[in-house]
Protein backbone atom coordinates (compact mmCIF):
# COMPACT_ATOMS: atom_id res chain seq x y z
CA UNK A 1 0.00 0.00 0.00
CA UNK A 2 1.39 3.46 -0.94
CA UNK A 3 2.24 5.01 2.53
CA UNK A 4 2.38 8.89 2.77
CA UNK A 5 4.81 11.76 3.59
CA UNK A 6 4.02 10.81 7.97
CA UNK A 7 4.63 7.29 6.98
CA UNK A 8 0.82 6.33 7.58
CA UNK A 9 -1.21 4.70 4.71
CA UNK A 10 -4.16 6.34 3.73
CA UNK A 11 -5.88 6.09 0.12
CA UNK A 12 -5.75 9.09 -2.09
CA UNK A 13 -9.32 8.63 -3.41
CA UNK A 14 -10.85 9.16 -0.08
CA UNK A 15 -9.22 12.36 0.38
CA UNK A 16 -11.63 15.79 0.08
CA UNK A 17 -10.29 18.77 -0.90
CA UNK A 18 -9.65 19.99 2.83
CA UNK A 19 -7.82 17.00 3.16
CA UNK A 20 -5.27 17.18 0.38
CA UNK A 21 -1.77 19.27 0.74
CA UNK A 22 -1.68 22.74 -0.12
CA UNK A 23 1.15 24.42 -2.14
CA UNK A 24 1.89 27.24 -0.50
CA UNK A 25 1.71 30.46 -2.57
CA UNK A 26 -0.94 28.89 -4.61
CA UNK A 27 -4.68 29.71 -5.87
CA UNK A 28 -5.91 27.26 -3.35
CA UNK A 29 -3.85 29.24 -0.07
CA UNK A 30 -5.46 32.44 -1.23
CA UNK A 31 -8.98 30.67 -1.42
CA UNK A 32 -8.75 29.28 2.07
CA UNK A 33 -7.89 32.58 3.43
CA UNK A 34 -11.01 34.26 1.94
CA UNK A 35 -13.17 31.94 2.89
CA UNK A 36 -12.00 31.41 6.46
CA UNK A 37 -11.77 35.55 6.94
CA UNK A 38 -15.71 35.32 5.47
CA UNK A 39 -16.79 32.79 8.30
CA UNK A 40 -14.74 34.72 11.41
CA UNK A 41 -15.01 38.69 10.52
CA UNK A 42 -18.52 38.45 11.79
CA UNK A 43 -17.98 36.36 15.01
CA UNK A 44 -15.41 39.32 15.59
CA UNK A 45 -17.79 41.91 14.99
CA UNK A 46 -20.15 40.47 17.54
CA UNK A 47 -17.75 40.14 19.73
CA UNK A 48 -16.49 43.64 19.77
CA UNK A 49 -20.03 45.16 20.13
CA UNK A 50 -21.08 42.14 23.15
CA UNK A 51 -17.99 43.94 24.50
CA UNK A 52 -19.05 47.41 24.19
CA UNK A 53 -22.49 46.96 24.81
CA UNK A 54 -20.93 45.54 28.29
CA UNK A 55 -18.81 48.31 29.12
CA UNK A 56 -21.94 50.48 28.47
CA UNK A 57 -24.21 48.78 30.93
CA UNK A 58 -21.16 49.01 33.69
CA UNK A 59 -20.74 52.46 33.05
CA UNK A 60 -21.76 54.43 36.73
CA UNK A 61 -23.98 57.90 36.98
CA UNK A 62 -22.81 60.13 39.04
CA UNK A 63 -24.67 61.26 42.27
CA UNK A 64 -22.96 64.19 44.62
CA UNK A 65 -24.44 64.52 47.84
CA UNK A 66 -23.78 67.72 49.70
CA UNK A 67 -24.28 67.19 53.70
CA UNK A 68 -22.59 68.57 56.65
CA UNK A 69 -22.60 64.51 58.36
CA UNK A 70 -19.52 62.81 59.28
CA UNK A 71 -18.60 59.71 57.70
CA UNK A 72 -19.35 57.59 60.35
CA UNK A 73 -22.82 59.08 59.46
CA UNK A 74 -22.98 58.92 55.79
CA UNK A 75 -20.81 55.93 54.72
CA UNK A 76 -23.33 53.23 55.87
CA UNK A 77 -25.89 55.05 53.70
CA UNK A 78 -23.50 55.45 50.45
CA UNK A 79 -22.21 51.87 50.82
CA UNK A 80 -25.96 50.24 51.40
CA UNK A 81 -26.99 52.71 48.60
CA UNK A 82 -24.25 51.78 46.16
CA UNK A 83 -25.18 47.80 46.85
CA UNK A 84 -28.44 48.17 45.45
CA UNK A 85 -27.93 50.79 42.69
CA UNK A 86 -24.62 49.52 41.14
CA UNK A 87 -25.18 52.09 38.32
CA UNK A 88 -24.68 54.90 40.45
CA UNK A 89 -21.41 55.85 42.20
CA UNK A 90 -21.99 58.57 44.73
CA UNK A 91 -19.78 61.66 45.63
CA UNK A 92 -19.84 63.44 48.78
CA UNK A 93 -19.34 67.17 49.35
CA UNK A 94 -19.07 67.43 53.27
CA UNK A 95 -19.21 70.83 55.35
CA UNK A 96 -20.52 72.10 58.30
CA UNK A 97 -24.37 73.24 58.01
CA UNK A 98 -23.33 76.92 56.80
CA UNK A 99 -20.17 76.36 54.56
CA UNK A 100 -22.70 73.95 52.89
CA UNK A 101 -25.36 76.35 52.43
CA UNK A 102 -22.83 78.88 51.25
CA UNK A 103 -20.92 76.01 48.90
CA UNK A 104 -24.83 75.51 47.30
CA UNK A 105 -25.48 79.18 46.86
CA UNK A 106 -22.09 80.12 45.69
CA UNK A 107 -20.68 77.71 43.26
CA UNK A 108 -23.02 77.57 40.95
CA UNK A 109 -20.75 75.74 38.61
CA UNK A 110 -19.59 72.81 40.78
CA UNK A 111 -22.19 69.39 40.51
CA UNK A 112 -24.37 68.88 43.29
CA UNK A 113 -27.66 66.87 43.16
CA UNK A 114 -28.66 66.43 47.06
CA UNK A 115 -28.62 68.32 50.19
CA UNK A 116 -28.62 66.18 53.66
CA UNK A 117 -28.29 68.29 56.47
CA UNK A 118 -29.70 68.63 59.80
CA UNK A 119 -30.88 72.27 60.89
CA UNK A 120 -34.61 72.90 58.97
CA UNK A 121 -33.60 76.32 58.64
CA UNK A 122 -30.78 76.00 56.22
CA UNK A 123 -32.89 74.52 53.83
CA UNK A 124 -35.55 77.34 53.96
CA UNK A 125 -32.64 79.09 52.98
CA UNK A 126 -31.93 77.65 50.12
CA UNK A 127 -35.52 77.60 49.07
CA UNK A 128 -35.32 80.96 49.53
CA UNK A 129 -32.77 81.13 47.36
CA UNK A 130 -34.34 78.77 44.28
CA UNK A 131 -31.77 76.07 45.73
CA UNK A 132 -34.27 73.74 45.84
CA UNK A 133 -36.40 71.57 43.34
CA UNK A 134 -39.93 70.21 44.69
CA UNK A 135 -40.00 67.05 45.79
CA UNK A 136 -43.06 64.73 46.81
CA UNK A 137 -43.34 62.87 49.97
CA UNK A 138 -42.89 59.57 50.71
CA UNK A 139 -44.85 57.19 52.59
CA UNK A 140 -43.24 56.90 55.61
CA UNK A 141 -46.21 56.70 57.96
CA UNK A 142 -45.15 59.64 59.88
CA UNK A 143 -47.02 62.27 61.87
CA UNK A 144 -47.65 65.63 60.47
CA UNK A 145 -46.01 67.22 62.78
CA UNK A 146 -43.57 66.04 65.77
CA UNK A 147 -43.68 68.10 69.10
CA UNK A 148 -45.22 70.77 66.97
CA UNK A 149 -42.84 70.83 64.30
CA UNK A 150 -43.77 69.83 60.74
CA UNK A 151 -41.62 66.57 59.49
CA UNK A 152 -41.62 67.50 55.95
CA UNK A 153 -41.72 71.03 54.65
CA UNK A 154 -45.66 72.09 53.95
CA UNK A 155 -44.33 73.68 51.09
CA UNK A 156 -43.24 71.06 49.12
CA UNK A 157 -39.07 71.39 48.75
CA UNK A 158 -37.64 69.17 51.60
CA UNK A 159 -38.18 65.54 53.44
CA UNK A 160 -37.71 65.19 57.35
CA UNK A 161 -36.24 61.59 57.37
CA UNK A 162 -35.19 61.33 61.03
CA UNK A 163 -35.56 63.23 64.75
CA UNK A 164 -33.25 64.70 66.95
CA UNK A 165 -33.49 66.32 70.48
CA UNK A 166 -31.63 69.09 71.97
CA UNK A 167 -30.13 69.07 75.44
CA UNK A 168 -27.05 68.98 77.64
CA UNK A 169 -24.16 66.84 77.56
CA UNK A 170 -22.10 66.40 80.88
CA UNK A 171 -19.52 64.56 82.45
CA UNK A 172 -20.46 63.62 86.10
CA UNK A 173 -17.00 63.24 88.22
CA UNK A 174 -15.93 66.46 86.53
CA UNK A 175 -19.41 68.12 87.84
CA UNK A 176 -19.11 66.31 91.25
CA UNK A 177 -15.37 67.73 91.30
CA UNK A 178 -16.69 70.82 91.18
CA UNK A 179 -19.48 70.76 93.47
CA UNK A 180 -22.06 71.90 90.76
CA UNK A 181 -25.61 70.42 90.23
CA UNK A 182 -26.99 68.76 86.97
CA UNK A 183 -28.51 70.84 85.28
CA UNK A 184 -32.36 70.08 84.29
CA UNK A 185 -33.89 72.82 81.99
CA UNK A 186 -32.41 75.36 79.95
CA UNK A 187 -32.67 78.11 82.61
CA UNK A 188 -30.99 76.30 84.96
CA UNK A 189 -27.60 77.38 82.51
CA UNK A 190 -27.65 80.82 83.49
CA UNK A 191 -27.44 80.33 86.99
CA UNK A 192 -24.17 82.30 87.78
CA UNK A 193 -22.86 78.76 89.68
CA UNK A 194 -21.85 77.90 85.98
CA UNK A 195 -19.44 80.84 85.34
CA UNK A 196 -16.97 79.83 83.05
CA UNK A 197 -18.02 75.93 82.95
CA UNK A 198 -20.49 75.67 79.90
CA UNK A 199 -19.05 74.84 76.29
CA UNK A 200 -21.29 75.66 73.29
CA UNK A 201 -20.72 76.25 68.94
CA UNK A 202 -21.45 79.46 67.52
CA UNK A 203 -24.32 79.42 65.08
CA UNK A 204 -22.43 80.81 62.46
CA UNK A 205 -20.57 77.26 62.24
CA UNK A 206 -23.21 75.38 63.65
CA UNK A 207 -26.81 74.75 62.13
CA UNK A 208 -27.68 72.90 65.18
CA UNK A 209 -26.70 75.66 67.59
CA UNK A 210 -28.08 78.05 65.02
CA UNK A 211 -31.54 76.36 65.36
CA UNK A 212 -31.20 76.23 69.47
CA UNK A 213 -30.25 79.92 69.43
CA UNK A 214 -33.11 80.87 67.50
CA UNK A 215 -35.44 78.27 69.23
CA UNK A 216 -34.84 80.31 71.99
CA UNK A 217 -35.75 83.70 70.61
CA UNK A 218 -38.86 82.19 69.51
CA UNK A 219 -40.13 80.85 72.22
CA UNK A 220 -39.33 83.43 74.88
CA UNK A 221 -39.42 86.76 71.92
CA UNK A 222 -36.28 88.46 70.79
CA UNK A 223 -35.76 90.81 73.90
CA UNK A 224 -35.67 88.04 76.38
CA UNK A 225 -34.60 85.60 74.02
CA UNK A 226 -31.38 87.80 73.99
CA UNK A 227 -31.10 88.38 77.76
CA UNK A 228 -31.07 84.25 78.16
CA UNK A 229 -28.37 84.59 75.55
CA UNK A 230 -26.67 87.49 77.15
CA UNK A 231 -26.17 85.14 80.82
CA UNK A 232 -25.41 82.09 78.55
CA UNK A 233 -22.68 84.00 77.27
CA UNK A 234 -21.39 85.45 81.03
CA UNK A 235 -21.01 81.59 81.93
CA UNK A 236 -19.42 80.11 78.69
CA UNK A 237 -15.36 78.56 79.41
CA UNK A 238 -15.22 78.10 75.61
CA UNK A 239 -17.03 78.63 71.81
CA UNK A 240 -15.80 75.82 69.83
CA UNK A 241 -15.14 75.71 66.26
CA UNK A 242 -17.61 73.06 65.63
CA UNK A 243 -20.47 71.13 66.75
CA UNK A 244 -18.62 67.85 67.72
CA UNK A 245 -15.98 69.73 69.60
CA UNK A 246 -18.67 70.81 72.24
CA UNK A 247 -19.28 66.81 73.22
CA UNK A 248 -15.22 65.92 72.72
CA UNK A 249 -14.66 69.27 75.65
CA UNK A 250 -17.20 68.21 77.93
CA UNK A 251 -15.31 64.05 77.41
CA UNK A 252 -11.97 65.92 78.33
CA UNK A 253 -13.53 67.96 80.88
CA UNK A 254 -12.28 71.63 79.33
CA UNK A 255 -15.63 72.14 80.84
CA UNK A 256 -18.56 70.74 82.92
CA UNK A 257 -21.47 71.16 80.37
CA UNK A 258 -22.07 71.41 76.36
CA UNK A 259 -25.11 72.40 74.85
CA UNK A 260 -25.63 70.06 71.97
CA UNK A 261 -28.06 67.74 69.89
CA UNK A 262 -28.24 63.83 70.97
CA UNK A 263 -26.33 61.88 68.19
CA UNK A 264 -23.42 64.31 68.55
CA UNK A 265 -23.50 63.82 72.59
CA UNK A 266 -23.62 59.90 71.94
CA UNK A 267 -20.94 59.55 69.37
CA UNK A 268 -19.03 56.49 69.71
CA UNK A 269 -15.92 58.39 69.74
CA UNK A 270 -16.87 59.21 73.64
CA UNK A 271 -17.90 56.08 74.49
CA UNK A 272 -15.64 55.55 77.58
CA UNK A 273 -15.93 59.05 78.68
CA UNK A 274 -18.41 58.72 80.72
CA UNK A 275 -20.68 61.85 79.70
CA UNK A 276 -24.51 61.87 79.86
CA UNK A 277 -26.50 63.73 77.92
CA UNK A 278 -30.25 64.92 79.21
CA UNK A 279 -33.08 66.04 77.53
CA UNK A 280 -34.46 69.32 79.48
CA UNK A 281 -38.39 69.12 79.65
CA UNK A 282 -38.37 72.02 77.50
CA UNK A 283 -36.63 69.92 74.93
CA UNK A 284 -36.47 70.95 70.92
CA UNK A 285 -37.19 67.99 68.38
CA UNK A 286 -36.51 68.70 65.11
CA UNK A 287 -36.47 66.67 61.99
CA UNK A 288 -33.44 66.51 59.76
CA UNK A 289 -34.19 66.76 56.12
CA UNK A 290 -33.22 66.27 52.89
CA UNK A 291 -33.62 67.82 49.42
CA UNK A 292 -32.88 67.69 45.64
CA UNK A 293 -31.38 70.68 44.26
CA UNK A 294 -32.85 73.06 41.51
CA UNK A 295 -29.08 72.74 39.49
CA UNK A 296 -29.31 68.75 40.17
CA UNK A 297 -27.96 67.11 37.21
CA UNK A 298 -28.76 63.74 38.13
CA UNK A 299 -32.98 63.72 39.44
CA UNK A 300 -33.38 60.03 38.66
CA UNK A 301 -30.82 59.32 40.28
CA UNK A 302 -31.40 61.99 43.21
CA UNK A 303 -34.74 60.50 43.54
CA UNK A 304 -33.88 57.31 44.34
CA UNK A 305 -31.43 58.45 46.92
CA UNK A 306 -34.10 60.26 48.77
CA UNK A 307 -35.96 57.12 47.88
CA UNK A 308 -33.95 54.87 49.68
CA UNK A 309 -33.16 57.13 53.00
CA UNK A 310 -37.07 57.14 53.58
CA UNK A 311 -37.46 53.49 52.92
CA UNK A 312 -37.23 51.14 55.86
CA UNK A 313 -34.10 49.94 55.29
CA UNK A 314 -33.11 53.37 54.87
CA UNK A 315 -34.88 54.56 58.23
CA UNK A 316 -33.17 51.21 60.02
CA UNK A 317 -29.86 52.05 59.24
CA UNK A 318 -30.43 55.20 61.47
CA UNK A 319 -30.74 52.86 64.59
CA UNK A 320 -27.25 51.75 64.54
CA UNK A 321 -24.85 52.74 67.08
CA UNK A 322 -22.65 54.74 65.10
CA UNK A 323 -25.36 57.19 63.83
CA UNK A 324 -27.86 56.83 66.56
CA UNK A 325 -30.89 58.87 65.40
CA UNK A 326 -34.78 58.89 65.64
CA UNK A 327 -36.53 57.34 62.39
CA UNK A 328 -39.71 59.58 61.40
CA UNK A 329 -41.08 55.56 60.85
CA UNK A 330 -43.21 55.66 63.29
CA UNK A 331 -43.48 51.86 63.60
CA UNK A 332 -39.31 51.74 64.10
CA UNK A 333 -39.37 55.16 66.57
CA UNK A 334 -42.00 53.45 68.89
CA UNK A 335 -40.61 54.15 72.43
CA UNK A 336 -37.01 56.41 71.56
CA UNK A 337 -39.83 59.87 72.20
CA UNK A 338 -40.89 61.41 75.19
CA UNK A 339 -44.49 61.77 75.77
CA UNK A 340 -45.27 65.32 74.19
CA UNK A 341 -47.11 66.71 77.21
CA UNK A 342 -46.49 69.69 76.36
CA UNK A 343 -43.48 71.13 78.69
CA UNK A 344 -40.97 71.83 75.74
CA UNK A 345 -39.93 75.09 73.98
CA UNK A 346 -41.65 76.35 70.95
CA UNK A 347 -44.95 75.57 73.04
CA UNK A 348 -46.79 78.45 71.63
CA UNK A 349 -47.00 77.18 68.02
CA UNK A 350 -44.00 75.35 66.95
CA UNK A 351 -41.00 76.83 64.82
CA UNK A 352 -40.98 79.27 62.75
CA UNK A 353 -38.67 77.87 60.05
CA UNK A 354 -39.33 80.87 57.53
CA UNK A 355 -38.68 83.51 59.87
CA UNK A 356 -35.24 81.94 61.31
CA UNK A 357 -34.04 81.66 57.54
CA UNK A 358 -35.12 85.62 57.09
CA UNK A 359 -33.46 86.66 59.54
CA UNK A 360 -30.16 83.96 59.67
CA UNK A 361 -27.48 86.32 59.00
CA UNK A 362 -28.48 89.24 61.44
CA UNK A 363 -29.20 86.05 64.50
CA UNK A 364 -25.55 85.02 63.51
CA UNK A 365 -23.54 88.58 63.09
CA UNK A 366 -25.07 89.47 66.17
CA UNK A 367 -24.36 86.83 68.31
CA UNK A 368 -20.79 86.72 66.98
CA UNK A 369 -20.66 90.28 68.12
CA UNK A 370 -22.35 90.39 71.16
CA UNK A 371 -21.78 87.11 72.57
CA UNK A 372 -18.55 84.97 71.05
CA UNK A 373 -16.37 88.16 70.81
CA UNK A 374 -17.51 89.44 74.01
CA UNK A 375 -17.41 86.50 76.19
CA UNK A 376 -14.37 87.05 78.68
CA UNK A 377 -16.12 90.93 79.08
CA UNK A 378 -19.22 89.04 79.76
CA UNK A 379 -18.08 86.69 82.19
CA UNK A 380 -16.59 88.91 84.46
CA UNK A 381 -19.38 91.99 84.37
CA UNK A 382 -22.21 88.84 84.69
CA UNK A 383 -20.19 87.39 87.60
CA UNK A 384 -19.96 90.97 88.86
CA UNK A 385 -23.51 91.37 88.84
CA UNK A 386 -23.88 88.09 90.67
CA UNK A 387 -21.35 89.03 93.09
CA UNK A 388 -23.19 92.38 93.83
CA UNK A 389 -26.44 90.97 94.34
CA UNK A 390 -25.26 88.05 96.51
CA UNK A 391 -24.38 90.92 99.38
CA UNK A 392 -28.19 91.88 99.62
CA UNK A 393 -27.45 95.74 99.16
CA UNK A 394 -30.22 98.35 100.97
CA UNK A 395 -29.36 101.85 99.38
CA UNK A 396 -31.66 102.63 96.88
CA UNK A 397 -29.29 104.28 94.81
CA UNK A 398 -26.89 101.28 94.97
CA UNK A 399 -29.42 99.10 93.87
CA UNK A 400 -30.84 101.24 90.94
CA UNK A 401 -27.18 101.23 89.92
CA UNK A 402 -27.39 97.81 89.86
CA UNK A 403 -30.84 97.20 88.34
CA UNK A 404 -29.96 99.43 85.16
CA UNK A 405 -26.31 97.64 84.82
CA UNK A 406 -28.10 94.31 84.54
CA UNK A 407 -30.51 95.76 82.27
CA UNK A 408 -28.08 96.84 79.90
CA UNK A 409 -26.14 93.81 80.01
CA UNK A 410 -29.34 91.95 78.76
CA UNK A 411 -30.08 94.46 76.10
CA UNK A 412 -29.47 93.37 72.56
CA UNK A 413 -27.79 95.77 69.75
CA UNK A 414 -31.11 95.75 68.10
CA UNK A 415 -34.44 96.34 69.18
CA UNK A 416 -37.31 94.33 67.55
CA UNK A 417 -38.23 97.37 65.88
CA UNK A 418 -35.04 98.20 64.86
CA UNK A 419 -34.87 94.52 63.39
CA UNK A 420 -38.34 94.97 61.54
CA UNK A 421 -36.46 98.31 59.95
CA UNK A 422 -33.36 96.45 58.97
CA UNK A 423 -33.55 95.45 54.97
CA UNK A 424 -34.18 92.04 54.31
CA UNK A 425 -31.20 91.42 52.25
CA UNK A 426 -29.07 93.03 55.29
CA UNK A 427 -30.38 90.36 57.52
CA UNK A 428 -30.34 87.13 55.35
CA UNK A 429 -27.22 84.96 55.17
CA UNK A 430 -23.96 87.05 54.35
CA UNK A 431 -22.65 85.46 51.66
CA UNK A 432 -18.34 84.79 52.71
CA UNK A 433 -16.08 85.18 49.65
CA UNK A 434 -18.28 88.23 48.48
CA UNK A 435 -17.25 92.54 49.18
CA UNK A 436 -20.02 93.59 51.68
CA UNK A 437 -22.07 96.95 50.38
CA UNK A 438 -21.78 99.27 52.43
CA UNK A 439 -24.99 98.93 54.36
CA UNK A 440 -23.54 95.71 55.37
CA UNK A 441 -20.44 97.53 56.98
CA UNK A 442 -22.74 100.29 58.71
CA UNK A 443 -24.82 97.41 60.19
CA UNK A 444 -22.09 95.84 61.51
CA UNK A 445 -20.08 99.17 62.84
CA UNK A 446 -23.90 100.20 63.83
CA UNK A 447 -24.18 96.54 65.96
CA UNK A 448 -20.29 97.16 67.16
CA UNK A 449 -20.70 100.62 68.64
CA UNK A 450 -23.93 99.80 70.59
CA UNK A 451 -22.93 96.81 72.28
CA UNK A 452 -19.40 98.78 73.36
CA UNK A 453 -21.55 101.29 74.20
CA UNK A 454 -23.79 99.34 76.67
CA UNK A 455 -21.31 97.24 78.04
CA UNK A 456 -18.95 100.16 79.12
CA UNK A 457 -22.35 101.86 80.01
CA UNK A 458 -22.85 98.40 82.60
CA UNK A 459 -19.18 98.44 83.94
CA UNK A 460 -18.98 101.99 84.84
CA UNK A 461 -22.20 101.50 86.90
CA UNK A 462 -21.49 98.13 89.19
CA UNK A 463 -18.34 100.27 89.92
CA UNK A 464 -20.28 102.69 91.30
CA UNK A 465 -22.61 100.08 92.85
CA UNK A 466 -19.66 98.49 94.38
CA UNK A 467 -18.42 101.81 96.23
CA UNK A 468 -20.35 103.12 99.35
CA UNK A 469 -17.25 103.27 100.84
CA UNK A 470 -14.64 101.83 99.06
CA UNK A 471 -14.53 98.39 96.62
CA UNK A 472 -15.65 95.77 97.34
CA UNK A 473 -13.27 92.09 97.25
CA UNK A 474 -15.39 90.02 95.00
CA UNK A 475 -15.45 86.63 96.12
CA UNK A 476 -15.31 83.76 93.41
CA UNK A 477 -18.98 82.41 92.96
CA UNK A 478 -18.89 78.80 93.95
CA UNK A 479 -16.73 79.71 96.73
Amino acid sequence: MPRNGDGVGRDRRNLTDNDRPVKCGGSELTRFRLVVGAAILPLILLGLTALAGAARAVEKQDLVVVTSYPPSFFEPYRAAFERGHPDIRVSIVQRNTASASRFVIEKTDVPADVFWASATDAFELLKRNGSLRPIAPRNTGAPERVFGYPVNDPGGYYLGFALSGYGFVYNPPHLAQNGLPVPRAWQDLLNPVYSGQIGITTPSRSGTTHLIVEALLQTYGWEEGWAMLSQLGGNLSTVTARSFGVASGVAQRRFSIGITIDFLASSPDFAGAGNVFVLPPDTVFVPASIAILSRARNVPAAERFVDFVLSEPGQKLLLSPTIARIPVNPTLSSGLLPPEDGARLLKSGGFDAALSARRYGLVNLMFDDYIVRRRATLARLWKRTADLKAMEIKDAQRLSMLARAQGLLATPPLSTREVENVASSLQGEWPRGVARSPAHTDLANKLRARIEQNLAEAEGLLSAAARPGGNVNFRPWRQ
